[in-house]
């Protein structure tokens, strides 16, 4: 072994001390090292924590142990655990057991452990939602560590969950309103919508539901509608008063106006305050269309009835049945009174210059729709006038106003013949639809009545003062006229002189070339006796072949008269042509003259007739003035007369008895008195062949008095023998009902029958309607008031005066057999019947239909509601004693 000197020894421990100097300091090093980087990783930690803590949702970190690791504050608070409890390394049991505990675990904890161990064997992400016992929804999010571990987090959705089963609700509420058809919103106090349906959000123009929201009704209508909502809507606010079932008028998005039925209530919130309003409406525009149209058939009947102007009534039809349709612009043209031309009746849609310019239209086969329809007589459908060939001539008259297609029909009077044409105008090219077909109809069935009433009021008020045949002046004329030339003759000192004139053997003419022949002689006659006078002059027919004239402001000089009335004569001789006959025929005058023959119109008349009695007693064709000695009666006549009041004092009129029947029922509640005529010699003779004489002669009255009585007697005997009180109805003419005592004369056959009044009803005929109404109303209360009830026979054919539906006191009306006849088969008196029952109704009356005679009319009048029915259905006219056993039949029956 080698010694070490000194020297190398103190080297040696030198270098060891500087050695461990250096390892002292590299240790010293190393070490703040270590602490700095443990500082750093616990600040990192607390970094960590602190990021962890701040998650809103529960976080926890297990290893492949189920040992956890880490959790937040968040997982403690959500199932209410403290914090401290919850220590790294805690087992995953553990937990479960605080859980339960604590009240915040889902199942028991072995279920729990099962579960949350197959999810964890699982290697792929899970989510999943569970029910706390406390009420509470948690969502778990549970991801897998490749050390078998896993991280998972922990989310209270409660209030999400809530939220979406609100907004789940939502959807489906508002899928389930946009399915109701009706308009159903809500609106804040405002009036801005907070909810609103499909149905209200298209008419409007929107194409989501959801579009509304936030609007109001000045978004949607006009100003001045959307300030009646508003004002509407904040009255129900402030009063809390629910708005029910008012009727609103709207106009939509595409311009069409609709009528709604409408509810408002208030929308309170739980402390009971107002918030806002609910509303629902219902579409009624159908149902208002039909009112209406029911109303205007009752108006535009009541219009006829009132004799309103027919321009009124037809103006009022064509608007009411504008009023139906969408485009649609209709017209009335009349057919004038030449036959061949179309003038203008009512189009108050139409461009006015375009019915000046079609005013006076010719009739054709190619004349637009209108002129083709009324020479056709049938519909003409154009849809497009553009191109159909009946509108060639008239295509560019109608171009400049875009009417582009022109649906028209003729009006036909109830014989057939052509009044004029209804027109419906659209500016679309299209045929018209069902609905527009079937007020075509309807409105064509109206017109008709109308015109036709017109027409007959205007022939009635000609026909009151002319002859039908050939146009003169008739009897009613001439008693004025008469009577003003007397008053000017005695004023001035001048003559008149009244000739009546007759042709000779006329009946000849008749009897051997026929009453066509016989109608051209009197009509030739009398243009000649026309144009023999002065326009001053009077020509009148009195019937058959009696004339007279009235020669006004005469000459006291008989001379000039005899020279006027040869002249007449000789116009009268001159010959006639009819067919292969070339007839000469005369006549026979009678003159008398004012103030010589007479000072009063009658007394005038009656000496002209004695005169012209001596011409034809002295071989006629001659002219005789009035003597004294010729003041005779027409002995034809008396005797006539004579033989017609012998008949009621011979007892040779009988009644026979036709049963009313109720349609419900089908109890016979009154029968119709029909008096009969049992000639001794003729045997039965129908009224239509004696009523008309007994009326001028004025034996209407005594006949009038006898049914009276006799009907009444025999209802009272009809109840006397057990039957069931009914009503009996006798008809009164106009001359009855003129009479001052008829009042009494009803009080009499009452009396002397001992019927009861309210068993006795009186029908009033046509020719009343035409008689002074304040007279006819003051009668008819007085009847009234005795308890006698008042009916309108044969209503609607257009010459009773309807009127009286507002005017007079009348129980019942009967609608004409005209419109019964073909009331199964024919729509417009369908339409007309039904309406005619409506209006009735409508003003408390009783409904009647005469003349029904089969099952089909009678199914049509109980389907529309018609109260009773008479006709040969039932029973025709029969004798008393078969009333009797009919009655005692149906009673038995039922």
């Amino acid at each position: 072994m080698v010694a070490k000197s000194p020297k190398r020894a103190v080297e040696t421990a030198d270098h060891l001390a500087t050695l461990s100097k250096l390892a002292v300091t590299a240790y010293g090093d190393m070490e703040r090292e270590l602490k700095a980087t443990i500082n750093d990783l616990k600040a990192q930690v607390r970094l960590f924590e602190t990021a962890i803590d701040n998650i809103s949702q529960g976080v926890c970190f297990f290893d492949a142990n189920e040992r956890m690791i880490l959790c937040n504050c968040r997982y403690a608070e959500i199932y209410r655990i403290a914090l401290d409890r919850l220590q790294p390394g805690i087992t995953l049991a553990d937990i479960v057991e605080l859980r339960l505990a604590a009240g915040t675990s889902p199942m028991t904890g072995d279920a729990y452990l099962a579960f949350a161990r197959s999810v964890n064997s699982n290697k792929n992400s899970t989510t999943w939602t569970t029910e706390l016992k406390d009420g509470r929804t948690i969502q778990v999010m549970h991801r897998p560590m490749p050390d078998g571990g896993w991280i998972a987090t922990h989310e209270d959705i409660t209030e999400l969950a809530a939220s979406r089963v609100m907004v789940n609700e939502r959807v489906s509420l508002q899928a389930l309103i946009d399915w109701i058809p009706d308009y159903l919103w809500v609106k804040d106090t405002e009036s801005r919508f907070l909810v609103a349906n499909k149905a209200l959000a298209a008419d409007h123009g929107r194409h989501e539901a959801s579009e509304m929201i936030g609007l109001n009704d000045f978004d949607l209508h006009a100003p001045e509608l959307a300030r009646q909502f508003r004002a509407c809507e904040q009255d129900l606010v402030r009063s809390g008063q629910p708005m029910l079932d008012k009727e609103e008028f709207i106009v939509d998005a595409s311009g069409n106006g609709k009528w709604l039925s409408s509810t408002k209530v208030p929308l309170k919130n739980d402390q009971n305050e107002i918030v806002g309003l609910v509303g629902i409406a219902h579409d009624i525009t159908q149902r208002k269309l039909a009112d209406d149209l029911r109303s205007g058939q009752a108006q535009i009947l009541e219009m006829i009835a009132m004799r309103a102007p027919l321009e009124d009534v037809l103006e009022r039809l064509v608007r009411l049945i504008e009023s139906q349709l969408t485009g649609i612009s209709s017209s009335v043209l009349l057919l004038d009174a030449d036959g061949i031309h179309l003038r203008h009746g009512a189009a108050p849609s139409l461009a006015k210059e375009y019915t000046d310019a079609i005013d006076g239209i010719r009739i054709g086969p190619n004349v637009g729709s209108c002129g083709t329809a009324a020479f056709r007589r049938e519909p003409v459908i154009v849809t497009d006038i553009m191109s159909d060939p009946l509108w060639e001539d008239y295509r560019e008259l109608v171009r400049p106003y875009g009417y582009r297609s022109c649906w028209s029909t003729p009006i036909l009077s109830h014989t057939g013949s052509v009044l004029g044409a209804f027109a419906m105008y659209s500016k679309a090219v299209r045929e018209p639809s069902k609905v527009e077909i079937e007020l075509f109809d309807f409105s064509v069935r109206i017109a008709g009545i109308a015109i036709e009433r017109k027409l007959a009021e205007d022939r009635i008020h000609f026909m009151a003062n002319h002859d039908t045949l050939t146009g003169l002046p008739n009897r009613a004329l001439l008693g004025d006229r008469l009577s003003q030339a007397i008053l000017y003759a005695k004023r001035y000192g001048r003559w008149v002189s009244v000739v009546f004139v007759d042709a000779d053997n006329f009946k000849l003419v008749n009897d051997t070339l026929g009453h066509d022949a016989g109608d051209v002689l009197l009509k030739t006659v009398a243009s000649r006796m026309v144009n023999c006078v002065r326009s001053t002059d009077t020509v009148v027919r009195l019937g058959g072949d009696e004339f007279v004239i009235v020669l006004f402001d005469q000459t006291p000089d008989v001379e000039f008269i005899t020279a006027t009335v040869q002249k007449i004569r000789a116009a009268v001789a001159e010959p006639v042509h009819l067919g292969k006959h070339n007839l000469r025929t005369t006549a026979s005058f009678g003159v008398a003259n004012y103030p010589g023959d007479g000072a009063t119109a009658d007394t005038l008349l009656a000496n002209a007739d004695a005169a012209m009695y001596r011409a034809k007693e002295l071989g006629r064709d001659n002219v005789q003035f009035y003597a004294p000695e010729l003041n005779s009666k027409n002995q034809e006549k008396f005797l006539l007369q004579e033989e017609l009041r012998n008949a009621l004092a011979r007892g040779e009129f009988v009644l026979l008895y036709q049963p009313q029947v109720d349609l419900r029922s089908g109890r016979v509640f009154a029968v119709e008195a029909l008096i009969r005529w049992q000639h001794p010699t003729l045997g039965l003779i129908s009224p239509m062949k004696f009523i008309p004489m007994a009326e001028e002669s004025g034996l209407i009255v005594p006949i009038g008095d006898w049914v009276l009585h006799e009907a009444c007697r025999q209802n009272k005997a009809w109840q006397d023998a057990g039957l069931p009180p009914m009503m009996v109805c006798v008809n009164v003419s106009a001359r009855q009902f003129k009479e001052p005592n008829l009042i009494s004369r009803v009080v009499n056959a009452l009396k002397d029958s001992g019927l009861e009044a309210q068993y006795l009803e009186l029908e009033v005929t046509e020719s009343l309607i035409m008689q002074d109404v304040d007279m006819a109303v003051a009668m008819m209360n007085e009847l009234q008031g005795l308890g006698v009830r008042i009916s309108i026979d044969d209503f609607g054919t257009g010459y009773s005066s309807l009127s009286a539906l507002k005017t007079f006191p009348v129980a019942r009306l009967k609608i004409d057999k005209s419109f019964i006849n073909d009331l199964a088969t024919d729509k417009n008196d369908q339409a007309v019947a039904s309406a005619v029952i409506s209006l009735g109704q409508k003003l408390h009356l009783r409904v009647i239909a005469e003349g029904v005679e089969t099952d089909d009319q009678v199914e049509f009048l109980r389907r529309n509601n018609c109260d009773e029915m008479q006709g040969y259905h039932f029973s025709k006219p029969i004798s008393a004693e078969n009333i009797a056993e009919l009655i005692d039949k149906v009673r038995g029956s039922g």
